[in-house]
Formats: C-alpha cells, structure tokens, sequence
C-alpha cells in the first residue's frame, strides 16, 4: 500500500486558513475602528449644531426678555394712565354734581321756604332752614322726594321758634343724594 502524507499540505491550508482568518479579524477590528470614528465625528458635529442652536435660542430668549421687560413698562406705564383718566373722568363728574344738587334744591324750594344751612358728606346731605306754615315745609319735601337726585327724604326736627316778634318753624332735614349716571369714555 503506498502512504502520503498529506501533513505538510494541511499544515499549509491550516496555515493559510489562520491567515486569512487574522486578515478577516484584522480588517474587521479597522472598519469597527474606523465606523467608531466616523460615529464619533458625526455625534460631535451634531452636538456642535445642538450647540450653535442652543446658543442662538439663548440669545434670542435674551433679547426677548428685553422686548417683554419694555412691554412690561409700557403696561405699567398705561395702566397709572388708565388710572389718572379714571381719577379725571371722576373729578369731571363730580365737579358737576354739587352745581346739580342745589339747582334742584332752589327748583324745589316754595315761596314760604327758606334754607340756612346745606352739607353733602359722601352722599347724604343734612340741610336746616325754615318756613312759614307745616303744609309749605311738606310740600318742600315731596318735591325734593319726587327729584332724581334727592331720595330718602325724612324730616328729623321741626319747632316753633319766634324772631323779631315773628313766628315761624325751624326744621332739619336728612335724605340721601342719588349720583347721576354718568357716561364712561371708550377705551
């Protein structure tokens, strides 16, 4: 029987095999190397984009802040002028009011009548005076209740009193001022 020895040859294939399979390991570890570094470039250059983008958001947001810190003052600034037109829109109506209130009260006043003293304090207005007979000092105050600016009329004192030898009443009234509606500017 003849024998070969095919050893030598399947050392080489053997050796050739691990070669090419060192080769195949080798050219894997570069390209995973080389993938990692190309990942790396590009997670880096995104970051650096995230980066850019978030520093201009800043600076935009910065400069905002200064838009809204005037709009702020602006508001601010229209709102004390808001108020000081209020303040005048009330100063107007009120202004006309007191002028009102005795126009009505010399209106209602009869012959027979007279008033001494007037006030007005925060709506209620107390007034003194005098008249000849009990039916002219009623007849003042059904008027003075049937005007649109006096209401609650009520008579808390009257008496008899003489002067210089002629004899009168004295009287003292209480009654409540109704403001008329006055009209609010468009804002």
């Amino acid at each position: 029987m003849i024998r070969i020895n095919l050893l030598p040859v399947r050392a080489a294939q053997k050796k050739e095999r691990l070669v090419n399979q060192l080769v195949i390991l080798g050219l894997t570890v570069i390209v995973t190397f080389a993938l990692c570094i190309l990942t790396w470039i590009s997670f880096s250059a995104r970051i650096d984009t995230v980066k850019a983008e978030v520093a201009a958001k800043q600076t935009e947001i910065n400069s905002l802040k200064k838009v809204l810190a005037e709009i702020a003052g602006f508001e601010a600034s229209q709102k004390t002028l808001r108020e000081k037109l209020d303040i005048l829109d009330r100063l107007k109506a009120d202004r006309s009011g007191p002028v009102r209130l005795l126009d009505e009260l010399s209106r209602a006043i009869p012959e027979k009548v007279w008033i001494l003293t007037f006030t007005e304090d925060k709506g209620m207005v107390s007034m003194t005076g005098g008249g000849m007979t009990e039916e002219s000092i009623a007849g003042f105050m059904r008027t003075l209740e049937d005007s649109s600016l006096y209401e609650n009329v009520e008579l808390e004192v009257i008496e008899q009193k003489k002067t210089d030898g002629h004899e009168h009443l004295s009287f003292k009234i209480r009654c409540t001022v109704e403001k008329p509606a006055v009209p609010v500017a468009k804002k």
